[in-house]
């Protein structure tokens, strides 16, 4: 790698990047983008919520990154940029500061590369990587080290591969595509049938295809298709610790939280998000902008635009409604306690009464 330049922005630098405006001096400059609780004097802080205005007055940080709702606020650093959504803002700014280190092009001679694979001359392949034939890597993209490209497997312009990564033989994957550290793509589904007692596994000969600008969290396994495909849209994104089995297919812009399981053949349209440690049962199908909360169990198809939540998962509002009950339960258990007992004492007084 190339390393990168530490770089300073002026304020004003930031307000013309963000498309926002100065309060103060647009001269000042900054490295470093901080929370409130932890800038210091060279630093720009975020302010995006409201959540976090009892920790402006105490923040010693040079200036102050806000969204336009809150910039009037008193307190903390008195020059301030101020746009109209901080968090986008910062992106922005992170991007520019901390842009990505460049890799000088080539193939690190402890990397193993077939005869007949194909490297772009503008590729980058680490140390100990392992790419086998008929293999493609494209221009601009960098393989980490101890990255392993199994026989056949075509990867686009502009992608990265970090440290340990493994692509099974067939598998594909688009343009401009991130796969974080120790990812799995195309490995074999969880296939088999019952023979005489034993299970028998089903041969996996579909393929796995990973469309432009998808990014893959670490330790992150997909599943290949078993005679079809699995497909993951362009533009989604998947956490850390995600499971897609086999022939699953993900429309684009997808969302997909830390810790989901995808269980097979399940169909998800565009711009679904999938909470944390959401579960989905085979051959479902989640309609396009659908959202399922964190750790719902969905063991039914998904309306277009719905919003669901529990286990098993239901309309989000109607799970609210059924939790708040629960939570009252132990009160009204008690009360329906009471109510035995004073029943009880009134029965045994009419029994007296009528002796």
């Amino acid at each position: 790698m190339i390393p990168r330049e530490a770089r300073a922005l002026t304020l004003a630098d930031a307000a013309d990047a963000t498309g926002g405006r100065v309060l103060g001096d647009e001269r000042i400059a900054f490295c470093r983008i901080a929370p409130l609780h932890d800038a210091g004097p060279d630093d720009l802080a975020l302010l995006a919520d409201r959540r976090y205005i009892n920790e402006l007055e105490d923040c010693e940080a040079r200036a102050l990154l806000v969204s336009d709702a809150l910039s009037g606020l008193p307190g903390g650093p008195r020059d301030r940029v101020v746009v109209r959504d901080a968090h986008r803002a910062m992106a922005v700014l992170l991007s520019i500061l901390h842009a990505e280190p460049r890799s000088r092009p080539g193939v690190h001679e402890t990397a193993v590369v077939h005869p007949e694979a194909s490297v772009g001359a503008t590729a980058f392949v680490g140390p100990g990587a392992v790419i086998e034939a008929h293999v493609a890597v494209g221009a601009g993209t960098r393989v980490g080290a101890n990255c392993f490209l199994g026989e056949g497997v075509q990867v686009g312009s502009g992608c990265r591969l970090f440290p340990n990564v493994t692509v099974y033989p067939g598998s594909t994957l688009g343009d401009r595509v991130i796969v974080h550290a120790g990812a799995c793509i195309g490995v074999d589904g969880f296939g088999y049938v019952l023979e005489d007692g034993e299970h028998v596994k089903v041969p996996q000969v579909g393929g796995c295809v990973i469309e432009d600008d998808v990014e893959i969290g670490a330790n992150s396994t997909i599943d290949r298709g078993s005679i079809g495909e699995t497909r993951i849209g362009a533009g989604t994104k998947l956490d850390n610790l995600v499971h897609i089995a086999h022939n699953v297919v993900i429309g684009p812009r997808c969302m997909v939280v830390a810790q989901v399981g995808i269980a097979g053949s399940t169909r998800i349209g565009e711009g679904v998000l999938l909470g944390g440690q959401a579960g989905l049962v085979g051959h479902l199908r989640i309609g396009a902008g659908a959202r399922i909360g964190a750790q719902a169990g969905v063991i039914s198809d998904v309306a277009e635009g719905q919003e669901v939540s529990g286990y098993p998962a239901r309309d989000h509002r109607t799970y609210l409604k059924a939790m708040a009950s629960l939570m009252r339960l132990p009160r009204v258990l008690k009360r329906l306690g009471r109510l035995e007992r004073r029943l009880s004492r009134q029965s045994s007084r009419t029994r007296d009464d009528r002796e």
